[in-house]
């Protein structure tokens, strides 16, 4: 498979998920693993363009596959993406052990849908939890990056 524009493989058990694999094969330990159910999307990283939950697939199913995680999101240059920049600038973490995954799922929406409703994002963002923040930053955040506010509360 290529990871965030590099090609990597190795020889992995047919039981290793690719969050295991990202985090232990490869040290990206930015894709976290919250709950191991698929239920929190800490996890969410894209494969082949498509927001996944790292934690429900496994490695070995991925040969040939294109996976980008949050260490592949920021610009070339290293500084923070557009989207990584408004969830800064907004407020849109707190611990942050949320934020990986609700950046990769954010930018999934953003590349379906550039310019989403406060509606659509709150819908999109439904597999993601976080316990700190209450979304509100977050859905700003997301609105921000897609040239937009968020109306008031």
């Amino acid at each position: 498979m290529t990871v965030n524009g590099k090609p990597v493989s190795a020889d992995t058990e047919g039981r290793t998920l690719l969050s295991s694999y990202l985090r232990e094969g490869l040290g990206l330990t930015g894709t976290h693993i919250g709950c191991d159910t698929s239920q929190c999307g800490a996890c969410v990283v894209h494969v082949d363009g498509k927001a996944v939950k790292s934690c429900t697939i496994f490695a070995q199913g991925l040969a040939g596959a294109e996976v980008t995680t949050i260490e592949g999101m920021a610009n070339a240059d290293g500084s923070l993406s557009p989207l990584q920049q408004a969830f800064q600038d907004n407020h849109g973490l707190q611990c942050g052990f949320c934020t990986p995954g609700m950046v990769m799922s954010s930018a999934a929406l953003l590349a379906e849908n550039p310019q989403p409703t406060e509606a659509e994002v709150r819908h999109y963002l439904e597999g993601n939890i976080c316990r700190c923040t209450g979304y509100h930053n977050i859905v700003k955040a997301v609105m921000a990056a897609s040239g937009q506010s968020i109306t008031a509360l």
